[in-house]
């Protein structure tokens, strides 16, 4: 997963032991024109720890080996595509290479103001939506030449297998049925055949940044690449709700197919990081369960009659 959320303790068997300690110690052997600044824990991600350097800048060291690939991508990527886009996004300050007591690549990034979202959407607003769509349909606009694929680049169908695995895992937890058929339907939906466009990937809660009720930032790009556009569908029902759903819907230009895959994509998610974070993590486990009732509440969707 990749949502920079507020999460404490030991997510995952592989992660590595990350600490302010073990940030100071790579500051001063790496970069030490930063190493006399304050270096304090802020929210941490499922993928990455993150720390607070100073005032204007963070540490992130990815929690696990899958996580580390992203490194890479976020500083070749980001760079190229934040001019094209009307938000903020996170600027790649300086690289950090591995070390005798952390094996992985890691990051300082410029610090970006704004709130993390809490669970549920009810109460944000359709100016709220209609920025969230338009940070969507600006990162589609992208020349994709020579972009890599999305870690959610793949079709719906070769998800099949894992999406009913979690089905059976959560009965008695989720509406078995309820689920089955909005999935199926998410299937039948037609596949897109055009060109791949770059998305996000990962519209959650922990990866936007607010103030004042609008969007200010959006964090967390180790799932982007190209992919199918309805990916970047789901925070219809990550962070939104009744008439701020219908402004997004409208707003982004998603026609049937793509809300039934976008619902489709948001129900696999979060049945995953159900079932995946259930014993370890409340945070994740909650977001899923709540997308989860948003999803099934709405079997058309949720979209504008």
């Amino acid at each position: 997963m990749c949502a920079d959320t507020s999460h404490a303790g030991t997510l995952h068997a592989d992660e590595a032991d990350i600490d302010a300690s073990l940030v100071r110690r790579l500051l001063a052997a790496q970069f030490p024109q930063w190493a006399d600044l304050p270096v304090v824990r802020v929210d941490n991600g499922t993928s990455n720890a993150m720390y607070r350097l100073g005032d204007g800048m963070v540490v992130r060291l990815p929690r696990r080996e899958a996580a580390a690939a992203d490194v890479d991508r976020e500083h070749r990527w980001l760079p190229r595509i934040a001019p094209s886009l009307p938000f903020a996004v996170p600027v790649p300050l300086g690289k950090g290479r591995p070390a005798a007591d952390y094996p992985w690549a890691w990051s300082v990034y410029r610090w970006l103001e704004g709130e993390t979202l809490t669970v549920g959407g009810a109460g944000r607003t359709g100016l709220f939506a209609r920025d969230v769509a338009e940070f969507v349909r600006a990162l589609r606009r992208i020349d994709p030449t020579d972009g890599p694929p999305s870690y959610r680049s793949e079709h719906l169908a070769a998800r099949d297998t894992a999406t009913r695995a979690a089905i059976d895992e959560l009965h008695g937890i989720v509406d078995a049925r309820a689920a089955t058929a909005v999935w199926e339907a998410a299937l039948r939906a037609p596949e897109w055949r055009d060109p791949a466009v770059w998305i996000h990937a990962d519209l959650q809660p922990g990866n936007v940044l607010t103030a004042q009720g609008r969007l200010s930032a959006v964090i967390d790009f180790g799932c982007m690449g190209l992919g199918d556009p309805a990916v970047d569908l789901i925070p219809a029902w990550y962070l939104l709700g009744g008439a701020a759903r219908d402004v997004f819907h409208t707003t982004v230009e998603a026609d049937d197919a793509a809300w039934a895959r976008g619902r489709g994509w948001a129900l696999s998610i979060a049945l995953m990081e159900v079932s995946y974070y259930r014993h370890t993590d409340p945070v994740m486990h909650g977001i899923g369960r709540r997308v989860i009732r948003e999803v099934l509440a709405h079997p058309d969707g949720g979209a504008p009659n």
